[in-house]
């Protein structure tokens, strides 16, 4: 019942609370966005929801306007970060978009953090099993060392995830 019913209703009362209560980081955001760099306010990118449908992920912008790989990590120190998207990722700041994402049904609170649609072919059996759900604004390998993990240990989080989807350990 939780999983069908209520962890939906959980999310969208907890994601409208929450985008009430952090308007105004989120104007005060798009101030500093526009002030330190051109560009769009919002970085939009095709990621892979419940069952590998594609979604559009909204971020703040964090990076300078310059076409790049849209497929490399970005790590701590990044020339391409800008000086206040260097702050946003830092306090995760920029993932605060990604609450309209789980208004819109696309994503979770807790979840699978999704992926690239480019990334599914090289799942393995762990990784395909996070796409039984939908993906989340954080999940278990996120509180677990997040980008310090390999993608395969990424995937053995989002396995023992949704393998254990209860009310109780979304609240973990």
């Amino acid at each position: 019942m939780y999983q069908l019913f209520f962890k939906r209703l959980i999310d969208i009362l907890v994601a409208s609370v929450a985008l009430i209560l952090v308007s105004p980081i989120l104007v005060l955001t798009v101030i500093l966005i526009k002030l330190d760099s051109r560009g769009r306010i919002f970085f939009v990118q095709e990621r892979a929801g419940k069952n590998g449908f594609p979604i559009h992920v909204l971020k703040f912008r964090t990076m300078t306007d310059v076409p790049r790989e849209v497929t490399r990590e970005i790590r701590k120190g990044d020339a391409e970060v800008t000086r206040v998207g260097k702050w946003l990722r830092r306090l995760k700041i920029d993932e605060l978009p990604q609450l309209i994402n789980i208004l819109m049904g696309q994503m979770s609170l807790v979840g699978p953090r999704p992926g690239l649609v480019k990334q599914i072919e090289n799942l393995d059996e762990n990784g395909v099993i996070r796409l039984q759900v939908k993906p989340g604004l954080t999940g278990l390998a996120q509180v677990n060392g997040n980008i310090n993990l390999t993608w395969p240990e990424r995937w053995k989080y989002d396995k023992r995830y949704v393998n254990n989807l209860t009310f109780l350990q979304d609240i973990d």
